[in-house]
């Protein structure tokens, strides 16, 4: 924590955010792909693996909420290297034990993704550092950067995580040995990721007098006075998104195509290279379309279809169809991403920023912490293995409405805080 810190333009702190986004979503990728057929591996039933996942996000939501409300008065950078030493001791405990117990505990207080989605206080600090050093006009277009490189990580890191098993196990079969290997890669590359965050430069930390002007014109409640209030309505409306969500988590995703198709590992790392990177895509598209139709807009009319996908996926009769349906959903998956963080971070006070991408964030780990345990209850039953994809897109589509209702006509008012 004591290395010299260059303060440096924009472009070599987005290059930053980029490059750390990359890491993590490429190691959340591959331990995505393997983290259910690892925890059977080593002796875990599938009912357990469920309430494990759940535990894990509701740890995740009690670090996130601290480490993001704290990170604009102690240090943004401060916290994003306090999340990597959690993350990397989180894989390497993973890696040394099965105890169910000793399992849970370091899952909840270190970072673990089983969806492959981010997780932690990264993405919540650095959409306020981000934030504060990019203009408002092209922040969302930063923002689909941002996605689409965290969507190409995530397909690269899925490919590689159904690989390398194959590659270590005997006769290119995956072994428990060769899942072991990918969450040893994970803590690794959470040791990377800190590495790159003492580098981080201090343009990106809030300026002591803007944070003490807002400090003083209102009363905060986890890092909020000001934008409380509409803080608070999102990230009920994220949460309903992200329950709904946590259906269907890649990690559980995957072993359905698994139950469903009979798909091996090193297969399904390479259908979800293909439904990233068409993910990564889509997020690209989203600043174009944002600036025709708004915000909001884009959000709703981007994110309706794709549950409609969802509910439709598990009727397909064949591989095939599945599979194309997965790839049609994916095309349009991440358009609601950088629209809804731009959003987000347009109708808050700059001193408010990383508390309030961490209350929305965590918002939306507590909404996805809780379905994994009924799903792995129906996965234990071949009868149900299909519902939670029915569960999911009916949420979704029930957040879309909402938020829709609610916040079409609400337009962000940013240039009253400058």
């Amino acid at each position: 924590m004591n290395a010299t810190v260059i303060t440096t333009g924009p472009g070599v702190i987005i290059a930053t955010a980029i490059a750390s986004r990359f890491t993590r979503l490429f190691a959340y990728g591959a331990l995505s792909v393997v983290l259910v057929f690892y925890l059977t591996g080593v002796g875990l039933s599938e009912s357990r693996i469920g309430l494990l996942l759940t535990l894990i996000l509701l740890g995740d939501t009690i670090v996130s909420l601290v480490l993001t409300t704290q990170a604009d008065r102690i240090g943004r950078r401060r916290m994003l290297v306090i999340g990597s030493l959690l993350m990397a001791g989180a894989g390497l405990a993973f890696a040394m034990t099965n105890n169910f117990l000793f399992l849970v505990i370091a899952g909840a207080i270190g970072v673990v993704s089983p969806s492959g989605n981010e997780v932690g206080p990264f993405l919540s600090i650095e959409q306020a550092a981000l934030s504060h050093v990019v203009s408002a006009p092209a922040r969302t277009t930063a923002f689909a950067w941002y996605t689409l490189t965290g969507s190409f990580a995530t397909a690269i890191g899925s490919l590689c995580g159904g690989i390398l098993p194959s590659l270590l196990g005997s006769g290119g079969t995956a072994s428990t040995k060769g899942y072991r290997a990918v969450v040893i890669s994970y803590a690794v590359l959470g040791i990377a990721l800190m590495l790159v965050f003492t580098r981080l430069s201090s343009a990106t930390e809030v300026d002591s007098t803007d944070r003490l002007s807002g400090l003083a014109a209102t009363n905060t409640l986890l890092g909020v006075g000001h934008s409380r209030k509409i803080v608070f309505k999102l990230s009920a409306l994220f949460a309903l998104d992200s329950f709904g969500g946590g259906f269907v988590v890649q990690s559980f995703a995957a072993y359905w195509f698994y139950l469903r198709f009979g798909v091996k590992p090193a297969a399904l790392g390479a259908i979800f290279l293909g439904t990233n990177l068409f993910a990564g895509v889509s997020a690209s598209l989203a600043s174009r379309l944002a600036s025709r139709i708004g915000l909001v807009k884009t959000m709703v009319f981007t994110h309706l279809p794709l549950n409609i996908l969802l509910i439709l996926l598990p009727l397909m009769p064949t591989l095939e169809l599945a599979i194309g349906v997965l790839l049609l959903r994916f095309s349009i998956s991440q358009m609601d991403i950088p629209t809804r963080q731009s959003y987000t971070m347009a109708m808050v006070r700059p001193e408010e920023r990383s508390a309030a991408a961490g209350i929305t964030g965590v918002a939306r780990t507590v909404g996805a912490s809780i379905p994994p345990m009924f799903v792995g209850l129906m996965f234990a039953r071949p009868r149900l293995i299909s519902l939670p994809f029915f569960i999911a897109g009916t949420l979704k589509i029930t957040y879309d409405l909402l938020l829709y209702r609610q916040f079409v006509a609400i337009q962000p008012h940013e240039k009253e805080f400058r």
